[in-house]
């Protein structure tokens, strides 16, 4: 029998009653996984439908390849399309099983009918009518085709640029205005808000030096195009570094969906997108009629 009452923040035995603070996962710079033991959510911009993103089984974690969400019965796939996950990769062959994955790719009602195997346009076409069912709904919009770009013009826009930040180089995996948000919403997907916002701090595109390191070969150039947000604050920086909208910067406490895309940069394995040529919105005909940049 107890001598005294117990307290009133806890029970009968000693327990405590608060209940224990609730840990939100994140991803760990530091980790090993990455993210690698499950299948990131996401829809396809070209038909709105699921998705599921896996690093490649190739040593290379950066590549990505985008597969179908369910399995299929292998009889109705071909070898070169069948896929399989195993602990969290994705390999491009079977495993040997009665059920494979697919990629996105071959199914999506938004690519040419005319290049999908006879065995999977039922499924084609279900797809295709759930396309149709966003769109009606208005929960999807699907991406424009963009109109025909100069060569020279798109030259001065990389599809992937070399983004410097905390002293370190990276290569992104979208254009600058097209990098993604990786933080979880309230309803459990992906951020859509970009890095790049109208209130925040920009970067300042420059032409910098192409650096190697000690022992490697000549480099292709001797100058190449780098955003670089080293002139920003500092917060600012850790902000890009971990892939996050200004939103969710200022709320620590919500879960990485994703992986951020930064990928270390390296002159000679990225050396074709070392850019020579800052990117510009306006250009103008110089006196022997051709085109010059114009700084930004």
């Amino acid at each position: 029998m107890r001598s005294t009452p117990p307290s009133a923040a806890r029970r009968w035995d000693g327990s405590s009653i608060a209940p224990r603070p609730r840990r939100l996962l994140q991803v760990s710079p530091d980790g090993a996984s990455r993210l690698l033991r499950c299948g990131q959510r996401d829809r396809c911009r070209q038909c709105g439908n699921r998705i599921e993103w896996y690093h490649r089984g190739t040593g290379q974690r950066q590549h990505l390849v985008r597969l179908h969400p369910d399995e299929l019965p292998t009889d109705h796939v071909p070898v070169a399309c069948r896929w399989h996950v195993s602990s969290g990769v994705a390999y491009p062959a079977g495993d040997g099983s009665e059920w494979c994955r697919l990629p996105h790719a071959v199914l999506c009602p938004a690519r040419d009918a005319d290049l999908i195997p006879a065995g999977l346009t039922g499924l084609r076409r279900a797809l295709a009518v759930t396309t149709r069912r966003l769109i009606d709904t208005g929960a999807f919009t699907p991406a424009r085709h963009p109109a025909p770009v100069d060569p020279v013009a798109r030259a001065c826009r990389p599809a992937r640029p070399i983004v410097q930040l905390l002293y370190v180089r990276y290569l992104a995996s979208r254009p600058v205005e097209e990098i993604r948000c990786v933080a979880q919403t309230r309803r459990r997907d992906r951020c859509t808000s970009p890095l790049l916002t109208p209130d925040s701090p920009v970067g300042t595109w420059r032409l910098t030096p192409v650096t190697a390191a000690g022992g490697q070969l000549p480099l292709p150039a001797d100058v190449m195009t780098v955003y670089d947000l080293s002139r920003v604050p500092y917060a600012e920086q850790l902000r890009w570094r971990a892939q996050r909208c200004p939103q969710h910067a200022a709320a620590p406490t919500a879960a990485d969906l994703a992986v951020a895309d930064w990928e270390l940069f390296d002159p000679l394995r990225h050396h074709e997108h070392i850019h020579s040529r800052l990117p510009n919105r306006a250009r103008r005909p110089g006196p022997s009629g051709s085109a010059h940049a114009s700084r930004p």
